[in-house]
């Protein structure tokens, strides 16, 4: 597992989202009014609508496009809604905030 450093904690408002671009695919990182810090796929399960663009109350995430909740803790819809995005592990040192990338390593064949 490979720890990224993205940015700056101070990067990111209360109650708001950053989008980092990575090799896996576009990652959102959350702050919540809380000050705690969470990382998901930045789509949407139902139509992937940009989840970094919504709106952040909670422990919690509404998309911008259909009003979906998607919980920042299990990156599941909440309520009658079914889905799931992945969830990405975050670490905070410092003033730093790093997320980890897995690391796929090809095979050649011989």
């Amino acid at each position: 597992m490979n720890w990224i450093a993205i940015g700056k904690i101070s990067d990111i408002p209360l109650r708001g989202a950053r989008c980092v671009k990575t090799p896996q695919g576009k990652i959102a990182v959350f702050r919540t009014a809380e000050n705690e810090f969470f990382a998901m796929e930045d789509h949407c399960p139902h139509k992937g609508g940009p989840l970094s663009q919504g709106i952040v109350h909670a422990r919690a995430v509404t998309c911008p496009l259909h009003n979906w909740v998607i919980s920042l803790e299990t990156g599941k819809a909440l309520g009658a809604d079914e889905g799931a995005v992945k969830t990405v592990r975050l670490e905070l040192r410092d003033d730093e905030i790093f997320i980890a990338l897995t690391v796929e390593r090809m095979i050649a064949a011989e």
